[in-house]
């Protein structure tokens, strides 16, 4: 099985795809990222679908992403020649169309492809007719691929293959298109146009990227993969391209990540303004309004691409898991718990978009409004926390903090916007969310937050305090909690969430190092004036990029691998986050926390006294 980092993405805007080094797509699901898949070898074996195209013989293979874009080449080098395949699906229009084109750049190579399509997460064969333009289709129920090629295919077992030789200036190309069985054959469309509408599409839009400094095509690259995992059509922006890629080889922490995390909501905004992505920016908080209307006492933490709300979770049988990791899960049984941290996270979003210039949602203060009635009864309750434990409720530290956020953004509105509220109310709340957070939360003993009221443990989600503007970046609790998350949670450089053997999550011990968490510490280094460490700290997890850019959600230092599900948006928007913070003159922890970073020389100081202090 191919590592994880040995897979690129490839997407229309609507799905994606996962290519290997190897020529094979092992993961795709169609029409949305959340539908059935057709190729599940990722998930399984080579029984559950895929669809390789490569060099018959053994070769070397190297590849890229074509600048600016989500094109993919790969180049195959025999003995006999090299050939490059292109690999890419255009912006859908109508239909979503996978297209592989061979073209021969130096002497002649024997190639193959071989396409196992097996609908519904990899169980259910196709039927497979010719029709009398060559082309072939492929239907179980009511799904059906076409694929067009000027390669002859025929069938091999349960397969379809297509063996030919590939000479320098030749070019050969395939054509997979998605489309319900029970409508006509979409027509054939010219592979060269598909590319260079797909480069334009990509070019214009990687065009527009503000710069980074030093790290501008860090930030582009994860930029473009942000945009991959958008849902044109609503703007919602999907946690992960796969499911059930999992936090620890061999382990049961898999989970389904093709859905739209309320979570997300700040960093997500943050990141698409400070690039100068402002359409993308007001998309995405639409979709958070949309999909958040309804009665607060039904808010959920993650809802589906167009804002679905039923997520029921189930496991696949037939699907072996990643290196065996079971059970493979669709849907996310999260979106039912409570986790007060969504409604800070939601309000915040929603006066970041205010401070960005957004044109204001008719909608979303009167929902903000309802929400805060609501939570003003409910932030004394316990839950289930930003990790989403499946343990039991308890009264989470962080979630806690959020919900101070809450009413001190709705405050902000009020003040700064003019927005209509009872600020006088909201305000009472929030000072008294604040004390009972410095009495409960901080362990004098350990001078940390921690995770849990009354309870030893560390969470990483701590880092946050002054990102979020809960306290100044220069209050020594701020300080010496970053000091024991350094001592305890950190392995190898960087960061795990909390201990899992510790906290009793409802889940058996263990996973990798949490990317997301990685950045906290650089963003919260920088905040406290630790600049070197900061600089120090981002370049290391850019080194653990793989090799066309792409991170997943967590790191195994001692597999020194990629672990979970992958690409992860949260990382690729942290490190987004954390480059414009080291780059930026408007810097987005000191926009979000409302506080301006420590200086370097001073930050020195703080932390020297506070290491003797502890």
């Amino acid at each position: 099985m191919p590592w994880i980092e040995d897979y690129a993405l490839i997407g229309d805007c609507e799905t994606s795809a996962l290519v290997g080094l190897d020529g094979s797509i092992d993961w795709l699901c169609l029409p949305r990222f959340d539908s059935d898949s057709c190729f599940a070898k990722l998930l399984g074996t080579e029984d559950n679908g895929f669809w390789r195209l490569s060099a018959l013989k053994p070769c070397k293979q190297e590849r890229r992403y074509r600048p600016g874009t989500l094109i993919l080449e790969t180049i195959f080098e025999a003995e006999q020649g090299k050939v490059r395949v292109t690999d890419f699906m255009p912006l859908k229009s109508g239909h979503s169309r996978i297209v592989r084109i061979v073209e021969g750049l130096e002497g002649s190579v024997e190639m193959r492809s071989e396409l196992a399509v097996r609908f519904d997460y990899g169980i259910s064969i196709p039927w497979v007719s010719r029709l009398q333009d060559g082309a072939l289709t492929l239907v179980a129920g009511a799904a059906m691929l076409v694929l067009r090629s000027d390669v002859s295919m025929t069938g091999l077992g349960m397969s379809t293959v297509g063996d030919f030789t590939i000479s320098r200036g030749e070019s050969k190309s395939f054509v997979l298109t998605h489309q319900v069985s029970y409508q006509h054959e979409a027509a054939e469309v010219a592979p060269s146009d598909l590319l260079a509408q797909c480069e334009r599409f990509w070019l214009s839009w990687s065009g527009r990227c503000e710069d980074a400094g030093a790290y501008s095509e860090y930030v582009r690259r994860s930029l473009i993969t942000l945009k991959a995992l958008t849902f044109q059509p609503s703007g919602g922006i999907v946690a992960a391209a796969t499911t059930s890629l999992p936090e620890q080889l061999g382990g049961s922490r898999n989970w389904d990540y093709r859905f739209c995390w309320i979570r997300d909501a700040t960093l997500s905004l943050l990141t698409l303004m400070g690039a100068g992505y402002y359409d993308e920016a007001r998309a995405w908080r639409d979709w958070l309004v949309r999909a958040v209307a309804g009665s607060p006492k039904q808010l959920q933490i993650m809802y589906a691409v167009s804002g679905e709300r039923r997520l029921t979770e189930w496991e696949v049988p037939w699907l072996s898991g990643y290196e065996g990791s079971r059970p493979v899960r669709v849907g996310n049984a999260a979106h039912t718990q409570l986790q007060l941290d969504v409604y800070g996270e939601l309000m915040d979003a929603l006066y970041q978009a205010r401070c960005g210039g957004l044109p204001e949602n008719e909608r979303a203060w009167e929902i903000q409004c309802a929400l805060l009635s609501h939570l003003k009864h409910i932030w004394t309750e316990p839950d289930e926390g930003i990790w989403e434990v499946r343990g039991g409720r308890k009264h989470f530290t962080y979630s806690k903090i959020m919900t101070w956020v809450a009413f001190d953004r709705a405050i902000k509105s009020a003040e700064e916007f003019g927005m209509d509220g009872p600020v006088g109310e909201w305000k009472a709340i929030r000072e008294t969310i604040h004390a009972d957070v410095c009495r409960h939360g901080f362990d004098e003993k350990q001078g940390a937050f921690v995770q849990v009221y009354g309870e030893p443990q560390l969470d990483a989600s701590l880092l946050l305090i002054a990102a979020v503007g809960f306290l100044p970046p220069d209050d020594q609790r701020v300080i010496s909690t970053i000091n024991a998350i350094e001592n305890g949670l950190v392995a190898d450089g960087f960061v795990r969430r909390y201990d899992t053997k510790a906290a009793g999550d409802g889940l058996p011990p263990g996973e990798g190092m949490f990317l997301a968490c990685s950045f906290w510490l650089a963003d919260a280094y920088h905040l406290i004036g630790r600049e070197s460490d900061a600089k120090t700290l981002l370049e290391r997890l850019l080194a653990l990029r793989n090799d066309v850019g792409l991170l997943a959600e967590e790191y195994d230092v001692g597999r020194r691998r990629l672990v979970g599900n992958f690409p992860q948006a949260f990382s690729h928007m942290a490190l987004v986050n954390t480059a414009h913070n080291l780059t930026h003159r408007d810097k987005p922890s000191e926009k979000r926390s409302g506080h301006r970073a420590i200086s370097s020389q001073a930050g020195r100081r703080r932390t020297a006294r506070g290491a003797s202090h502890d």
